[in-house]
């Protein structure tokens, strides 16, 4: 009996020990999540800042941009003759900007693919893709993910399919063409 004893307060004894050192290992795996949890932390709040690094944080000074030099004024183009088949369902295409000499579409340098929303503006102004993400959205007249907005455009739901649908989405809601709710699902304006 007191053999059983023994054992008995031996074996509490080690397991004290024991959970005393996984302890001190838990706390130490718990210093180390803390670290990247700071880290998303800062990052989310630089991202804020800077609208994602879409616009100058003032961290770095860009560089002062040269002048442009005038360029010589192209010669007029003959105009293109009409198709004889036209598409019968062509999708409406932005309006080019017309910038002295240059011609700039959607997409071009000095423009942007998603322009911040003014009241009044349609969604002609957006590219064809961005145009289908909201009015998906709109269709759907309730909350939607950025899965079921993938599963409506007929794309896989795996993460590297659904992320660019994403990316499109908190595009529209950072410029003010679709609102953000709190848990990530996006809402017709």
């Amino acid at each position: 009996m007191a053999d059983v004893l023994t054992w008995t307060i031996e074996r509490r004894v080690m397991l004290a020990e024991r959970a005393e050192l996984l302890r001190k290992e838990l706390a130490e795996i718990d210093v180390e999540v803390a670290r990247p949890e700071a880290a998303e932390v800062v990052y989310g709040q630089w991202a804020e800042a800077t609208d994602g690094g879409r616009r100058p944080s003032g961290i770095v000074e860009p560089e002062p941009e040269s002048e442009p030099e005038p360029e010589p004024e192209p010669e007029p183009e003959p105009e293109p003759e009409p198709d004889p088949d036209p598409d019968p369902d062509p999708e409406p295409e932005p309006e080019p900007v017309v910038v002295g000499p240059v011609v700039l579409t959607p997409g071009a340098a000095g423009m942007r693919l998603v322009p911040d929303r003014v009241d009044g503006m349609g969604l002609e102004v957006l590219a064809s893709d961005y145009r289908r993400v909201v009015e998906i959205v709109t269709d759907a007249g309730g909350p939607m993910m950025a899965k079921d907005v993938a599963r409506t455009l007929g794309r896989e739901l795996a993460p590297g399919k659904v992320e660019p649908v994403r990316g499109q989405l908190r595009k529209l809601a950072d410029r003010g063409w679709l609102p953000r709710t709190g848990a990530g699902r996006y809402l017709p304006r």
